[in-house]
């Protein structure tokens, strides 16, 4: 399936969860068919995304773009949010170990892949707090940039967490018992295979300069998972 127009979207919306395993074929059928269509109307979504973990990543991740963050804290999102359906309310009690942040972008590298990528890799981080500007702009200037000229990586993009939006409490965030995760960055990579950060080039472009040795030992509470795509829907005025 080929994408939809290219949009500049801005905002991110990220869900981390496992599902009791017994509910995982009544979740998807749940997300597929009610939860993600009644999400990505909602005035400023573009589309949304879901994934399956890999190896010890969380059994889901669920990903939504929007133009901008605060469409997280509108009122139809949040009238959304506060009035889940019965089956909503059903399927959120089978989620555990929740983490929900909502981000903006920071920086972008590399080109939109002509169809979804297969997979995604994810690094979530926090950085040495007197340190942060300088990490975040060698960051977005030549780490991401750098990363997205290894082949099979599509693009790169770089996020941080909106926390007054994350922290909004409501009725569905009562029900799953999701909330914000400690990491502020989150870096998404869109690949071809699930081997690339193993990769001489990947593993180059890490080692790489003096510099960047030094930068990379400045990120903190660092998670790294991988991700292949399991379900995507965009907003049918892009559709």
């Amino acid at each position: 399936m080929s994408n939809p127009k290219e949009r500049n979207t801005k905002g991110l919306l990220a869900i981390w969860a496992d599902v009791d395993e017994d509910y995982r074929i009544e979740f998807q059928r749940w997300h597929n068919c009610e939860h993600m269509t009644e999400r990505v109307t909602i005035p400023g979504f573009y589309v949304g995304r879901r994934y399956q973990g890999v190896s010890k990543a969380p059994d889901f991740l669920m990903m939504y773009e929007t133009y901008d963050s605060k469409v997280m804290s509108s009122e139809p999102y949040l009238f959304a949010k506060n009035n889940p359906t019965a089956w909503t309310k059903k399927g959120l009690t089978h989620f555990k170990n929740g983490v929900r942040n909502i981000y903006y972008l920071v920086a972008t590298a590399g080109k939109r892949p002509a169809t979804e990528a297969p997979y995604i890799l994810v690094l979530r981080f926090n950085l040495e707090v007197e340190s942060k500007n300088e990490i975040i702009k060698w960051y977005s200037e030549e780490h991401l940039v750098e990363l997205c000229t290894v082949p099979g990586v599509y693009r790169g993009r770089l996020y941080e967490v909106d926390a007054e939006v994350s922290n909004i409490k409501t009725t569905e965030r009562s029900i799953s018992g999701t909330g914000p995760g400690q990491q502020i960055l989150l870096a998404l990579y869109e690949i071809s295979s699930l081997d690339l950060s193993t990769s001489k080039q990947w593993q180059g472009v890490l080692e790489g300069t003096d510099r960047s040795k030094k930068m990379l030992m400045k990120l903190e509470d660092l998670q790294e998972e991988s991700y292949w795509l399991d379900f995507t829907m965009y907003a049918p005025e892009v559709g």
